[in-house]
């Protein structure tokens, strides 16, 4: 039984080799990762700010839900004379 060496943030420690969890290995890399980011923090920071202005105020302000609380008869007939419309504005 082989022991192996992991070097995390200059600590040395010894695992043996088959308690060894990949899906451990893979959280410990971005972990280390993200810690030792510089310049990065702030483009976090800037695409998180992106989603929160997309999904929370441009759903709230100008995608009103128009079908909630329709019954799928009503939700195809609303949607089929919208496309015709559509269809009718173009010709």
């Amino acid at each position: 039984m082989k022991d192996f060496i992991c070097r995390s943030q200059g600590r040395i420690s010894a695992m043996p080799r088959e308690k060894h969890n990949i899906f451990l290995s893979i959280w410990n890399f971005y972990a280390d990762g993200f810690r030792n980011m510089t310049w990065g923090r702030p483009l976090w920071g800037l695409i998180i700010l992106k989603l929160i202005v997309l999904f929370a105020i441009l759903r709230v302000f100008f995608f009103q839900p128009v079908l909630s609380g329709k019954t799928d008869r009503e939700k195809s007939d609303f949607v089929g004379e919208r496309l015709t419309e559509h269809l009718d504005d173009n010709v």
